[in-house]
């Protein structure tokens, strides 16, 4: 007699955020999401920032004090977590976002990319759809 095992694999996934903090409830609901996948012992692939999203990744964000700071919150859980952070590179240009290549490239005054993300090309959105079993998207208004 044959026994056999089948194994389910741990799903992973790809989260991607298509709306701006203090504008939308995506980026909140997308870290409650994230927070309990963690939890559960599931793993995130990595987080893609795509359209207003990016504005989550911006170190200029200045949030009032009475208010969470959901760009920091967010580099910390990703810090925390190791877990890849990157923005649309077309989507991060067109709002201003910038990082220290983007910057001698375009020959700006400064650099706004706040760490621990980085910033990419939609390849990124498509590995992770293909590493990940499955990918998740946080809208504005989600």
């Amino acid at each position: 007699m044959t026994h056999s095992t089948t194994r389910t694999a741990t799903p992973s996934f790809t989260l991607v955020i298509t709306g701006a903090p203090y504008s939308s409830q995506a980026p909140q609901t997308a870290l409650s999401f994230a927070k309990a996948t963690v939890a559960a012992g599931h793993t995130i692939d990595r987080v893609f920032l795509y359209g207003d999203g990016v504005h989550l990744a911006s170190a200029l964000v200045a949030a009032p004090s009475d208010e969470t700071h959901w760009p920091k919150r967010w580099a910390a859980f990703l810090e925390e977590h190791e877990i890849p952070g990157v923005a649309c590179i077309a989507s991060a240009l067109r709002r201003g976002l910038v990082d220290g290549d983007e910057q001698k490239r375009y020959q700006l005054g400064a650099n706004n990319l706040l760490k621990p993300f980085t910033i990419a090309g939609l390849g990124e959105w498509v590995e992770g759809n293909i590493k990940s079993t499955r990918t998740i998207y946080f809208h504005a208004g989600a």
